[in-house]
């Protein structure tokens, strides 16, 4: 019997752990037959149990849970609030009198007459119960934690020895017998450190389970609408780690629905939708577990929270004055300290919050935090998975050594191998690896190594968010490797993901993908949050070069187009047979240029490539790579294709095709029309960016030597123009006039008048 009753102690602890936001969800969608029936049976194994391992009160209550449920799947009842209600509060009773019973503690039982009232139809709607049982983390793998610390253990030391034996037998000479042997060994360990290591994991569904009531608990006592969304529950974790986390997690939860999100009024007023939005994201990164915990509430108000901390006298008034932004919000797990005025009875946002740090950071985990002031907040909580074996590939950085997951390494390449080219654009550099572009961060640079060499090799990692090139001196070899975490202090710098001992016995540390493009600035396609605070993916756009042009204008041309940009001396550009061409070795492409060689030894050029032909285009230097959004503001005819938005400023897009179709080098420079402004600003404001937008370049003075195609003033101005260079076409302010001059808005005449100066 003992160990019957063992039996149903574990399996209705771990049904319960699901149970209350099964519950939740059927009150969301009362039509989901499925899931009433899924929490009819659960109740109805219990009663049966009950009966058979004479418990009566637990048989009691779950026969009257039964007796409503099944009145709801008849339709004779609505899951409304106050039936919801009233089975949780049975649910939860039903939890508390099985913890009583592991545990031999007499639990009274005056309440239960009034759970068992609450069911009634007519009953008077019951207060919330949100008192969750005492749990036992060791019971809850029905198996003693140590002994499997110690199985893990072991199998670590047994890695570590197959590790040295196999270092020892490539040392001193190969035997084949030895190494079938060997080779045998080697898949017995894997198979059994799998088996091991599956012992301790569980899904994190676990973990979450509980947070649908939490949720709608908390926001029923605050009288708030809040929708919580999870992400990622087949996540699997260590046991013990989800035990440990279980507190932390409740508690960040808790803050986000009371001071993350605002009342219904609040959310109204800042335009938002009156429900509240909560997402909880589990996810794998390396050997490391990350939970995101997302709000579309306030934020954190940044400038309150400094003014708190001088009030409190935590910091120098000097050296708060001093602090980022994110330096600045570290404040938020100061002890005591809140950014809010007032603190309720469930939470603050700020408070417990350094216990939460030390909890997590206890466990070798770190907590990171992202604000959007008015937007929201999001904390991702990284923790390792505890005792693991992982298989890593030893990467060399100068001196040091450092592991990379396996399964994060896409290839391995050399840097300057045949399908492989390294180009810089702007202060950046770009790996081109057959045909893929990938940016490239160097390691010794990022981590601070000062002895590395130049990067000879590329290792091409795969993160969630994107990939890019990972330059170190070179690969020494591949191994499995026993990861622990490492200290809090050098998780905190976000580049490594725990710590290993390879055969050698010298500690090695264990990267970081995601870490490393995170802290080298690497920018990749991310989910945006509009307006109204709904995650959606933003438009990736059109990738291209922004650049600073010869004539001192800020341009674009899309990356496509773009093979490489090189620097040239400036005498390899010339005019030959009325033609601009780039000499390159015994190669002669034509040439583009907007502006004047003058005065540059060097220029840079701008190599674009159709995959059949080449032209070069000549600038004054790259600047960085952008999106440019869809929607281009149209240009007219020429070589611009149209004028983007980047940071607020308009900047001219460069025609490929155009080009292309130019290419012949037939076009040395934009024609030159000279404007006779008379003060009024129309010319500048209106005339100029019309012609060039059809190609011409405008200006007010002709440069030494250069000659214009056209000069263009008003009929009326009676300023004598001295310049004699170039036809004069007069414009008018009304519509009709003489022959002798044009109606400034008659855009046809215009075109066709400067056109034919031109070709005369």
């Amino acid at each position: 019997m003992d160990e019957l009753l063992q039996e149903f102690i574990g399996e209705t602890r771990e049904t319960l752990e699901a149970l209350s936001g099964e519950i939740v969800a059927w009150e969301a969608d009362p039509a989901d037959r499925a899931r009433l029936d899924a929490i009819f049976r659960f109740v109805h194994t219990v009663k049966g149990s009950c009966g058979f391992l004479n418990l009566p009160r637990l048989a009691r209550l779950s026969h009257a849970a039964e007796d409503v449920l099944g009145a709801a799947r008849d339709g004779e009842r609505l899951p409304d609030t106050a039936l919801v209600n009233a089975v949780l509060a049975i649910v939860d009773r039903i939890g508390e009198l099985t913890e009583a019973i592991a545990s031999g503690a007499p639990l009274e039982d005056g309440s239960d007459d009034l759970l068992i009232a609450a069911l009634a139809p007519d009953a008077a709607p019951a207060a919330a119960v949100t008192a969750v049982a005492t749990r036992n983390a060791a019971r809850s793998i029905r198996l003693n934690v140590d002994l499997l610390d110690r199985m893990m253990s072991g199998m670590s030391d047994m890695v570590l020895a197959r590790n040295e034996l196999a270092r020892c037998l490539r040392d001193h000479g190969q035997e084949p017998r030895v190494d079938a042997a060997l080779e045998r060994l080697s898949l017995t360990v894997a198979d059994m450190r799998d088996a091991v290591t599956r012992t301790r994991m569980q899904k994190i569904d676990a973990l979450f389970a509980a947070l649908p009531r939490i949720v709608r608990d908390t926001a029923a006592e605050l009288a708030k609408a809040v929708t919580l969304t999870i992400e990622g529950s087949d996540v699997e974790l260590d046991r013990e780690m989800v035990e440990l986390m279980r507190d932390p997690l409740i508690h960040i939860i808790r803050n986000a629905v009371d001071h993350g999100l605002e009342t219904r009024a609040e959310r109204r007023a800042a335009g938002k939708r009156e429900t509240g939005q909560l997402t909880v994201v589990a996810r794998q990164s390396g050997n490391q577990i990350v939970v995101e915990i997302a709000d579309d509430g306030r934020g954190i108000d940044i400038a309150r929270l400094v003014a708190k901390a001088r009030e409190r006298k935590l910091r120098d008034p000097a050296a708060l004055a001093a602090l980022t932004e994110e330096q600045a919000l570290e404040l938020i797990f100061e002890p005591g300290l809140s950014s809010r005025d007032t603190v309720t009875g469930i939470s603050g946002r700020g408070v417990g919050m350094d216990v939460v740090r030390a909890n997590i950071e206890q466990i070798g985990g770190r907590v990171v935090l992202r604000n959007r002031p008015g937007h929201g907040l999001t904390l991702s909580i990284h923790v390792p998975l505890t005792l693991s074996i992982l298989s890593t590939i030893v990467v060399r950085v100068g001196a040091q050594r450092f592991a990379i997951p396996r399964s994060a390494v896409e290839e391995i390449v050399v840097a300057h191998g045949a399908s492989v080219r390294l180009d810089t654009i702007g202060d950046a550099t770009v790996a081109t690896v057959r045909g893929r572009r990938l940016p490239v961060l160097g390691l010794a640079a990022l981590i601070g190594v000062t002895d590395g060499g130049p990067a000879d090799t590329l290792a091409i990692i795969s993160t969630r968010d994107g990939d890019y090139a990972l330059g170190v001196d070179g690969v020494i070899d591949t191994e499995e490797l026993v990861v622990k975490p490492a200290p809090p202090a050098i998780m905190a710098t976000g580049f490594y993901a725990g710590m290993t001992l390879p055969d050698s016995g010298r500690p090695m540390l264990l990267l970081d993908g995601s870490g490393l493009a995170l802290a080298g600035g690497l920018r990749f396609d991310k989910l945006a949050v509009t307006d109204d605070v709904e995650e959606a993916v933003a438009p990736a756009g059109m990738p291209a070069l922004l650049f600073l042009d010869l004539d001192g204008q800020r341009r674009l041309i899309a990356l496509a187009a773009l093979d490489r940009v090189e620097t040239v001396p400036a005498d390899a550009i010339r005019v030959t047979g009325g033609r601009r061409r780039l000499s390159l070795g015994d190669r002669s492409l034509p040439l583009h240029l907007t502006g004047s060689l003058e005065g540059r030894g060097q220029v840079a050029v701008l190599r674009l490539s159709d995959g059949m032909s080449e032209i070069a285009y000549a600038i004054a230097e790259p600047i960085e790579i952008v999106a440019v959004a869809p929607g281009l503001a149209p240009a007219g005819e020429g070589l611009i294709a149209g004028v983007a938005m980047i940071a607020g400023e308009q900047v001219e897009l460069v025609d490929a095709h155009a080009l292309f179709a130019g290419g012949d080098g037939t076009v040395v420079a934009r024609p030159l029309c000279l404007l006779q402004c008379d003060g009024s600003g129309w010319m500048e404001a209106f005339l100029k960016p019309a012609l060039e937008g059809l190609g011409y370049r405008c200006a007010t003075a002709a440069l030494p030597g250069e000659q214009p195609v056209v000069t263009l003033m008003m009929a009326d101005d009676a300023t004598v123009f001295t310049s004699t260079a170039g036809d004069v076409v007069q414009l008018r302010r009304e519509v009709a006039g003489g022959a002798d001059s044009i109606y400034r808005y008659d855009r046809a005449a215009l075109i066709a008048a400067v056109a034919g100066r031109l070709g005369a």
